[in-house]
């Protein structure tokens, strides 16, 4: 991975966008200073100045079909949440499609990173892959009206110098999307890894609202699609498919 540092930036993602055709395959751009950091579905991210990691990077696979995109989020998803275990000491799970969750030592969970991740295509195939992270890592103070963020130091209580954390989560997003595109086998193992962090995954009965309709209704999470799509089991049996955004977590 090839690294340049912005000193300032309103943010990466949009800088990393509108320069794709200009950067490098494998270049991650990352920034101390981002002013109008972008979340899912057009959500703002809060970060505090020199405390937290927030970079975007760009990578060209050789042949990916668009079909298979939602691998790639996996990669990315189960890449940070084990760095942040292995680096960091901060167990977490996957909230789906790829938020980040920590787990607190109260018995809690909190978003400590969020993930954005955009392809621009070659008829049906992946041309790049854009892939931003917000991670908390250093900020205690959350200011915004996000519901539930957290960062290594609120669940550690310890300091972290950016710098190296960047690089390990840089190298292991490379690592795992890099075997994604050359190990034809590495998608099964890929998918097991994201199914054992999957929050909600453990089988159990939890509640859930249907947004297109108001139904709150229990159930399992039973499966994660090819596509990325939600498969949710009821006491009845009945299975019941989400895209992101049809169903919503209900604490």
């Amino acid at each position: 991975m090839h690294y340049i540092e912005l000193p300032s930036v309103s943010s990466t993602f949009t800088y990393v966008a509108t320069h794709a055709t200009e950067l490098a395959d494998r270049t991650l751009v990352s920034t101390p200073c981002q002013t109008e950091g972008r979340g899912q579905r057009g959500n703002h991210w809060e970060s505090e100045p020199g405390q937290n990691l927030t970079f975007t990077a760009i990578m060209r696979p050789q042949a990916w079909e668009a079909r298979r995109q939602f691998l790639i989020s996996e990669a990315v998803a189960v890449a940070i949440a084990d760095t942040l275990a292995e680096q960091c000491g901060v167990e977490c799970s996957v909230k789906w499609p790829n938020d980040i969750y920590a787990h607190t030592p109260d018995g809690d969970v909190g978003k400590i990173c969020g993930i954005l991740i955009s392809h621009s295509l070659d008829g049906s195939m992946i041309r790049h892959t854009i892939i931003g992270a917000g991670i908390n890592i250093n900020q205690t103070r959350f200011l915004s009206d996000a519901p539930n963020p957290v960062s290594v130091k609120g669940i550690t209580g310890r300091e972290h110098t950016l710098s190296p954390l960047l690089r390990a989560f840089g190298e292991a997003i490379e690592r795992s999307v890099d075997r994604l595109w050359n190990d034809p086998d590495y998608s099964t193992l890929l998918h097991e890894r994201y199914m054992q962090l999957l929050w909600r995954g453990d089988g159990g009965l939890y509640p859930w609202l249907d947004t297109a309709t108001g139904e709150r209704f229990q159930a399992t999470l039973f499966a994660i699609e090819p596509l990325g799509h939600m498969v949710l089991r009821t006491p009845d049996g009945t299975l019941r498919r989400y895209a992101f955004k049809e169903v919503v977590f209900i604490d």
